[in-house]
C-alpha cells in the first residue's frame, strides 16, 4: 500500500522551516535555541496527531526532517520521546547535566575543546571561587556527553579557532626562513624575506617585503625558479589588479582566465596584495573534481572553521558558511576549471545570499569554459577578465625586469628565443631564465647571447 504525506505538514505556514539563509540572519544563541524548540514542537505535534489517526509513514518522517533540519533518526528520537512523556518539547533527564548559553560560548573560544573548557572550570572553582562555574563542576565524562547530545540535535560552535595540531602554511614558510637551513638561502647566503602574516579573520594581510630593485614580492605558491627574479610590473598585471579592484569595491565575482603559464595567478595574488590592510583574503585549495563535501571543507578550512567536525553536517556547515560570507572580504579560488558544474553551483547559492558580503576571485586556465557549463553562476560574474600572452614588443624590457641576467642580452636574441620558444608565455620564460642562470654559474665568463639561449631552449623539451 502507497502511502503519501500528508499536505499541511508539507505547508511552510504549518511547519517552519530552517534553511541555511534564515539560520545566518544576525540573532543571539538563545533565540536560535527558542527557534530550535519551536521547530521540534511543531513537527512533533503533527507527527502525534497522525500517529493518533493511524495514517503515520516513514514518509511523513523524512518530509518533518528536511524541513527541521535534522536527519530522520532525530525526528523518531523525538518522537519516542513524546511518547513516553506526552509533552512535546525536550525533557531533559532527571538530574542530568545541560550545556547553558555561557559555558557553550566559552566552549567556542577554546575551538570545541571539552577537555580544555573542563579545565578552566576546574581550575576557576580552585583559585577564584568569585569567578568559579555556579554549581558543582561535572566530570569530564559528563561534560563530553551533554556537548555531544547538543551537537546531535544541530547546535553549531561559533568559533573561527583552528585545530591545535594544525600548521598554517605561511607560519611554516616563515619558520623555515628564520631558521636559515641548509637549502633555504639564497646565491648571496642570505635567508629569503619572511613571508607576511598570515591573514587572520578580521585582519587583512600585511603589505608583502619588497626586495631590493625588485617591483614586488613573490607569493607564495608561485615558482620563478631562479633566485633574484622579481615579479615584473606589465601592462597585463596592472589591468589584472584594476579589474580586481572594482569587483571587490562591488562585493561581486570575477574570474580571471587565460592560458596555463600567462602570469593570472601571479597577477592576481599582487592585486590582491595591494588591498586595504581591513579587508581579509582567503584562498581555498581545492582538490581535482572535488565532490560537494570536499569543496565545503575547502571553503571552510580558508575561514578557519572546523572542517572536520563540519565537513558531512551539511545544514551546519553551510549555516557556518553564510555566517562567515557575512564578513566583508575575498576568498581566492585558484584552478577553479577543477571543480565541476554542480559544486559550482554551490558557489552561487554562497553568492546569492542576501547576508553575502565577502567578493569570490575565480583563476585558472579554461575557467571561463568551466564557467559556461554552469550559467546560474557565469551569469553572476561581473567581472570577466581575460590574461593574455606577452606581446613580442613587451619581452625584452619585462625580461630585463624579472631577472638581472637580461640586462646584456641583445633584443634581436631574446625576440628569436620568443618566437620559436616561449612564444610570450611567461612561465617558458622563467624555465630558459632558470637554465641560462645555471649556465653562467657554472661558467662565470659567459654572457647571455643567442647561444645560451639555444642552449636553454633546448632544456624545454622536444615539443617547444
Amino acid at each position: 500500500m502507497c502511502m503519501t504525506a500528508d499536505p499541511a505538514l508539507a505547508q511552510p505556514d504549518t511547519l517552519p522551516r530552517v534553511s541555511a539563509a534564515s539560520a545566518a540572519d544576525v540573532e543571539p544563541l538563545a533565540s536560535r535555541s527558542r527557534e530550535r524548540a519551536l521547530v521540534r514542537q511543531v513537527v512533533v505535534g503533527r507527527l502525534l496527531v497522525l500517529d493518533e489517526a493511524g495514517t503515520l509513514a516513514s514518509v511523513h518522517a523524512r518530509i518533518a526532517a528536511e524541513s527541521a533540519g535534522v536527519s530522520v533518526r532525530t525526528v523518531s528520537r523525538w518522537l519516542a520521546a513524546a511518547r513516553q512523556s506526552g509533552r512535546l518539547e525536550a525533557v531533559p533527564r532527571r538530574g542530568a547535566f545541560t550545556v547553558t548559553e555561557e559555558l557553550w560560548a566559552r566552549l567556542s573560544e577554546v575551538g570545541g575543546n571539552v577537555a580544555a573548557l573542563h579545565r578552566q572550570l576546574a581550575g576557576q572553582a580552585g583559585s577564584d571561587p568569585g569567578q568559579a562555574f555556579v554549581g558543582p563542576v561535572p566530570s569530564l565524562a559528563t561534560l563530553q556527553r551533554a556537548v555531544r547530545r547538543e551537537r546531535q540535535a544541530g547546535r553549531v560552535l561559533q568559533t573561527t579557532r583552528p585545530g591545535s595540531g594544525r600548521v598554517d602554511p605561511a607560519v611554516y614558510d616563515r619558520a623555515l626562513a628564520e631558521l636559515a637551513l641548509p637549502g633555504t638561502v639564497d646565491e648571496a647566503s642570505q635567508a629569503p624575506p619572511a613571508p607576511p602574516p598570515a591573514p587572520g579573520p578580521t585582519t587583512e594581510p600585511a603589505a608583502p617585503a619588497v626586495p631590493d630593485g625588485s617591483s614586488g614580492a613573490v607569493p607564495l605558491g608561485v615558482r620563478l625558479y631562479v633566485p633574484g627574479a622579481h615579479v615584473a610590473a606589465t601592462r597585463q598585471l596592472g589591468e589584472v589588479t584594476e579589474a580586481i579592484a572594482h569587483t571587490i569595491a562591488a562585493r561581486g565575482i570575477a574570474c580571471v582566465y587565460g592560458d596555463t603559464g600567462q602570469g593570472k595567478t601571479v597577477a592576481v595574488h599582487q592585486a590582491l596584495g595591494l588591498l586595504p590592510r581591513r579587508l581579509p583574503v582567503r584562498q581555498a585549495q581545492v582538490a581535482v573534481k572535488p565532490a560537494l563535501p570536499q569543496l565545503r571543507a575547502a571553503l571552510l578550512t580558508a575561514f578557519g572553521l572546523p572542517a572536520t567536525a563540519l565537513t558531512n553536517r551539511t545544514d551546519a556547515a553551510d549555516r557556518a558558511l553564510i555566517d562567515a560570507f557575512r564578513t566583508p572580504g575575498v576568498v581566492l579560488i585558484d584552478d577553479v576549471q577543477r571543480i565541476a558544474a554542480p559544486e559550482l553551483d554551490y558557489l552561487r547559492l554562497l553568492a546569492d545570499a542576501p547576508t553575502t558580503q565577502t567578493s569570490l576571485v575565480l583563476c585558472g586556465a579554461g575557467a571561463e569554459r568551466m564557467l559556461a557549463r554552469a550559467p546560474a553562476l557565469a551569469s553572476r560574474v561581473l567581472t570577466w577578465q581575460h590574461v593574455p600572452r606577452l606581446e613580442a614588443s613587451q619581452v625584452p624590457a619585462v625580461l630585463r625586469l624579472f631577472h638581472p641576467l637580461w640586462h646584456t642580452a641583445n633584443d634581436a636574441d631574446l625576440l628569436h628565443a620568443d618566437e620559436t620558444c616561449a612564444r610570450g608565455n611567461f612561465r617558458t620564460w622563467a624555465k630558459i631564465t632558470s637554465h641560462a642562470y645555471a649556465a653562467l654559474d657554472q661558467r662565470p665568463g659567459t654572457s647571455a647571447d643567442g647561444a645560451l639561449l639555444e642552449r636553454a631552449c633546448s632544456r624545454l623539451g622536444p615539443n617547444l
